[in-house]
């Protein structure tokens, strides 16, 4: 039992230290489209934010589990509203109508760009493994993935690590 219980602590420290730190060059290179209508690329998306810490929530006006977690999530912007970290969203909606309306109807501030190819058709998705939304990711000052995966806004890990950031 003991061998079984060391083998399994094994694989999830091996997991959790085998984490994506860098997008592939395919998610970089998908035009995303900005509120204004431009298209531009997921990577001159990140380009805007070098030197900063960037909190990205990809989410959907139309998943219940994305509403129900922005009350968490506007308790890390107040918590860390500053100049040092970004909020990026990154909508899975259905039609660009649907996202901007709910960017409205739930108050959500931040950086805005709408994932046009959608969850099955997104090398961006395919990349990241998305699996559920919301997922929440850091990104580091340098452009470095350093938190790959929560699903929750107030998981403790991805307090602590914008935390450290700062």
């Amino acid at each position: 039992m003991k061998r079984i219980f060391f083998i399994a602590m094994f694989l999830v420290a091996l997991s959790v230290s085998a984490q994506k730190t860098s997008f592939s060059a395919m998610a970089k290179a998908e035009y995303m489209t900005a509120l204004d209508g431009k298209e531009i690329t997921f990577d001159d998306i990140l380009a805007q934010y070098k030197g900063k810490v960037v909190l990205i929530d990809v989410w959907a006006s139309w998943c219940s589990d994305c509403i129900k977690g922005m009350p968490d999530v506007k308790k890390l912007q107040s918590q860390f509203s500053n100049d040092k970290t970004v909020f990026l969203f990154l909508s899975l909606d259905r039609a660009l109508d649907s996202w901007k309306n709910g960017i409205k109807k739930y108050d959500v501030q931040g950086e805005h760009y709408y994932i046009s190819k959608g969850w099955k058709g997104s090398e961006f998705c395919k990349d990241i493994e998305l699996d559920w939304i919301p997922r929440y990711m850091i990104i580091d000052k340098e452009g470095k993935i350093v938190y790959f995966k929560a699903i929750k806004a107030n998981d403790e890990q991805l307090i602590n690590y914008l935390k450290s950031l700062q």
